[in-house]
């Protein structure tokens, strides 16, 4: 790779490629500009392994950026910290809140693990960094922060609360996506999208003075989505003109079949072991 190239792995994703393990979340090996960034770690039981098998050593990353405080990405902090001694954690101060999902009435903890907790709580204070508002890593790297729900036909994807009796909707406020530049445009890379793809990206495009999408990667959370939403999803893609979308883990299956068949070959379904160079 180039020093001004961009690689992406997918470390964990619901679908896997042979010899690697599936896992409901995500976590994405970012090598660029000299940097390795660690995009989320999956709830903590693929990871090792799936990066042992991509030859990929967690101990050498530089950062790990946390996109939510979900369990599906924030379980395997505690491997990370353990091997890496080093990295800065970069995420919003919401990620360590309860929180629930609550299905047929019956509430679910989904917050972030405590041993992921403990870990973060331990890490020197220079070593963490919380993100309020955009950042950049690097010249070519950055965090969106909090993104502003600006659609009304994008919501955060479930039935998300603050507290087990589902009084408090949780607007799920840490949701954040890196970015990367690139000579032809930006490389996005979400979590599971929650503030809404479409919202997501325009804020992108807004804090990087409107250079064109290149490549979206991540979990979409178009699983069991309305058909409007997911038409007006695919009408403002048409408009951003990537040359690669890359749904993962909470995008759904028919939602990526509808994807593909809008926007053809454009419109790659991610899995473990899929690597990405721009």
């Amino acid at each position: 790779m180039t020093p001004a190239g961009v690689k992406i792995t997918i470390l964990v994703d619901d679908q896997p490629r042979d010899g690697l393990v599936a896992e409901h979340g995500l976590s994405l090996w970012i090598e660029t500009e000299g940097k390795r960034v660690l995009f989320d770690t999956g709830q903590g039981s693929a990871l090792e392994n799936n990066a042992r098998v991509l030859g990929v050593d967690l101990g050498r990353a530089d950062v790990l950026v946390l996109s939510h405080g979900h369990y599906d990405h924030t379980g395997g902090i505690a491997q990370v910290l353990q091997q890496d001694r080093k990295a800065d954690v970069y995420c919003h101060a919401g990620v360590v809140q309860p929180r629930y999902a609550i299905r047929d009435g019956r509430p679910k903890s989904i917050q972030m693990p405590r041993e992921s907790m403990a870990a973060i709580d331990e890490l020197p204070s220079q070593r963490l960094q919380w993100v309020q508002k955009p950042m950049l890593l690097s010249e070519k790297i950055g965090m969106t922060g909090p993104i502003p729900r600006e659609t009304h036909y994008e919501d955060s994807g479930g039935a998300f609360y603050l507290d087990p009796e589902g009084r408090r909707l949780d607007p799920i406020d840490d949701d954040l996506a890196l970015w990367i530049r690139t000579d032809d445009g930006l490389v996005v890379c979400v979590g599971c999208a929650h503030a809404g793809l479409v919202n997501t990206l325009n804020y992108v495009r807004r804090l990087s003075n409107a250079l064109r999408i290149r490549a979206v990667i991540g979990g979409f959370h178009l699983l069991n989505t309305s058909r409007e939403r997911l038409d007006r999803t695919i009408a403002a893609l048409r408009l951003f003109g990537p040359d690669i979308v890359v749904p993962c883990h909470c995008t759904g299956e028919l939602s990526v079949v509808v994807l593909r068949n809008a926007l053809g070959e454009r419109v790659s379904p991610g899995a473990a072991g899929m690597t990405y160079q721009f």
